[in-house]
This record gives C-alpha cells, sequence and structure tokens, in this order.
C-alpha cells in the first residue's frame, strides 16, 4: 500500500501539529487485491478521513503543490503557503497509467481493470466474472513498484476463482512481467515457481506492456532483451499494473534525489541535506521494498528518529529495511514473505513460511486490517515489522 499526506510539525505539541491531506476518504490500499477478486468490497477498504485523523492536530485539507526547504514552506495548491520546523514527508508514489499507450481511456472498455486504482479496482472483478475463454493477462511494468507481489496475487486468485466456476479449461493465464525474476527473493521465488508449474500458468520474463487497443482487446509487449521486437496478445481478460513514479511534487524539489525520489538517510529517516525534514513509505529513496509493512516498521524508528532530533540527541535507532509481502496464493492461502534490505529472509514465526498457509490468509484479509486501521493510524503500531509485532503479542 502506499502512504499518502504530509505532515508540517512541531511535534512539542499536538496543537502545533498540522497534516496536509487533500482526500476525503482514506484507504487500506493492501485488500485491493481481495476487492479485485471478489474476496473483498471496495467500500469495506475505505473510512473518511476525518475518521482517521489524529485528535488535536490540524487537518489542512488541501493538496500540496510544492516544498521549499531552503525557506522551511509548504505551498498548497489553493495557494496557502505553510511554514514549518520540522517536516514529515508521506506522499506515496505516482501511477503513470498514462505512460502505456490507450490508458487510462481503455478502462472505459470492459475485460480490463486495475487493483492499483479506486477507480479501476473493481473493474477487475467485473472481467474476472464475465471471462468466458482466451487468454487471462497480467502485467507488471518496467518500473519501481508498491507491492511488487501484488502483480501476480490477482492471477493466482484468477485461477483458483476460474477453477471454481469451470471455466479454468477454457482459459490461457499469462503473467507477463518486465522483471528477469518471477519475485526478488529466491527462497519465495522457488515456492511461486512450483505453484507455477503445479497450476498450469504461464509466466514470461522481461516483457513490457507498452500498449492497449481495449477496442480490439489486444495488449502490446516489448521485449526488454530484444529492442524493436513486440509481441501483441489478444486478451478476454486483462489486469493492467501501471507504470510508477516518484511523487511529482518531491521530484521537483530540492528534497529529491536524482531519481525523483526523497533522499532520506536508510538507517534513520532524516532527510540526508535538511536535517528537520524527515520521510516514510513509497516516496522515499529507501533500498526495500514498498510495502505497507515497511510503512509500520518504519513509523517506529521515525517516531524514534524525531523524539531524538527534537532533545537535539543523535538518532539512535536503525532501520533494518524489513519489509513484507502476504503473496495471496489462492482464496484461502498465503506465502508471507518477510525480509529485509539485503533481501535476506526476516521470518517472523518458526514456521517455513516459503509454503502456502491458511493462517496466513486469515491474518492478511481479516487480522492486518484491523491492525491498521485500529493500531497504526492511532499510533499504537510501531514496531520492528506488523507481524513480528502480532507474533510478540500472541506470545504474551
Amino acid at each position: 500500500g502506499g502512504t499518502t499526506g504530509l505532515l508540517p510539525t512541531k511535534m512539542t505539541c499536538s496543537e502545533n501539529v498540522a497534516v496536509v491531506e487533500p482526500s476525503e476518504m482514506h484507504y487500506y490500499q493492501p485488500i485491493w487485491t481481495l476487492v479485485g477478486a471478489g474476496a473483498k468490497t471496495l467500500t469495506s477498504s475505505g473510512r473518511s478521513t476525518a475518521s482517521v485523523m489524529p485528535s488535536g492536530v490540524k487537518w489542512v485539507k488541501s493538496k500540496v503543490q510544492e516544498i521549499n526547504p531552503d525557506t522551511n514552506t509548504v505551498r498548497t495548491d489553493d495557494g496557502n503557503e505553510i511554514s514549518y520546523e520540522y517536516l514529515i514527508v508521506a506522499l506515496g508514489l505516482q501511477l503513470h497509467f498514462e505512460k502505456i499507450k490507450g490508458l487510462p481511456e481503455g478502462f472505459e472498455h470492459p475485460k480490463i481493470g486495475s487493483n492499483y486504482s479506486v477507480q479501476t479496482v473493481e473493474k477487475t472483478w467485473k472481467a474476472l466474472q464475465d471471462f468466458k475463454e482466451g487468454n487471462a493477462v497480467f502485467t507488471f511494468p518496467n518500473t519501481p513498484v508498491k507491492c511488487a507481489g501484488a502483480p501476480q496475487k490477482i492471477m493466482y486468485l484468477s485461477d483458483a476463482f476460474l477453477r471454481k466456476t469451470g471455466k479454468r479449461a477454457k482459459a490461457n493465464i499469462i503473467y507477463n512481467t518486465s522483471l528477469p525474476v518471477l519475485f526478488g527473493i529466491k527462497k519465495y521465488a522457488d515456492s511461486l515457481w512450483d505453484i507455477v508449474k503445479q497450476r498450469d500458468l504461464q509466466v514470461n520474463l522481461r516483457q513490457n506492456l507498452i500498449e492497449v487497443r481495449a477496442d480490439k482487446q489486444e495488449a502490446v509487449f516489448e521485449n526488454l532483451d530484444k529492442p524493436g521486437e513486440t509481441k501483441v496478445l489478444e486478451y478476454e481478460m486483462l489486469h493492467v499494473t501501471p507504470p510508477m513514479g516518484p511523487n511529482l511534487v518531491v521530484q521537483g524539489s530540492p528534497l529529491a534525489d536524482e531519481a525523483g525520489w526523497l533522499d532520506v538517510n536508510k538507517d534513520n529517516l532524516q532527510h540526508k541535506r535538511y536535517p528537520n525534514v524527515f520521510g516514510i513509505g513509497d516516496c522515499t529513496n529507501l533500498p526495500t521494498a514498498k510495502t505497507g509493512a515497511a510503512v509500520a516498521a518504519q513509523t517506529a524508528i521515525l517516531n524514534s528518529t524525531i523524539s531524538k532530533v527534537l532533545k537535539n540527541e543523535k538518532p539512535d535507532k536503525i532501520y533494518d529495511g524489513y519489509t513484507s509481502c502476504p503473496l495471496v496464493t489462492s482464496y484461502n492461502t498465503v506465502i508471507l514473505a518477510e525480509f529485509d534490505y539485503n533481501g535476506q529472509p526476516l521470518e517472523t514465526f518458526p514456521i517455513n513460511q516459503a509454503k502456502e498457509r491458511r493462517t496466513m490468509y486469515h491474518m492478511k484479509a481479516d487480522v492486518m486490517p484491523h491492525l491498521y486501521w485500529h493500531g497504526l493510524l492511532r499510533g499504537l503500531w510501531g514496531g520492528p515489522g506488523p507481524y513480528r509485532k502480532l507474533f510478540h503479542l500472541g506470545m504474551k
């Protein structure tokens, strides 16, 4: 999932904390995988922003247009200028459907959806329900993404749905990914390849979606290993994972690194050049997977870092890059991938988490959303990582 918003803050007392956030609704995005597969409703994934805004802070209901760290100011789209003593940037990343020719207008046609946007996630479920026969195609773009497991989770769920409804024999399920691997961490990739083989799924590596001809139900892919070579696939269902990039406000500010991401210290989340600026989540250049679980782990580090900075002390709590991806492999199983900056598994439970498990599905579908709404958003859930924290609570 992604984090959005911006926090210009004087942490000494809550009257001096402001949250700049334009959205009236706040969504728990990790559940959209299950919304696209018909296992959860879109309504259940959202709450009003007002209901999740911490008490005692000032909510500035505007969009950030510009950050100027040299003058310690933030300008909003309605022309207001807010000055800050400390700034936490949590602006998330930017989806770029428009970088694929034929999108986003192609979503006006049936048989195409994307679990990455509130406007298109229900279209995935509609396309899956309407499937008759042909190719079900799932894509992964040639950019950094948030929740790198999601593009293939919907493939496993679609496979399960088509089996359940007796349509699987008439379906070719195809996963076209830009990556040279199925998943970045070998331990979990090995298990996923086993599932791909068992369920007769077709995985094509280094294939990048460049065009959608929605009127003809055609998707065009480029071969990243052979520039200029393209391939046209007809589809009966298409799930698009859009190209993604840095938040545009961050990219246009002195806070960005060369690639446009917020340039923070990977150990303590403090900005590398502006010590009163901090970052968290998808907008940063932290070299770990962009997930909601990573944000939960980063919350505890950031809290510690800011507390120390306010006391003119040196931040001493170090973020190990903990991130997690619950790889949903059916309507009742999950492989729980957890790892660190070095791509080493960093597992919570004393079992082999590369195996598909029903308990982990329950955690993904039911436990984690509850902990998000009632824990993380209320400041009660910063920790070494959400699953580790949950496990330690369970052991008490």
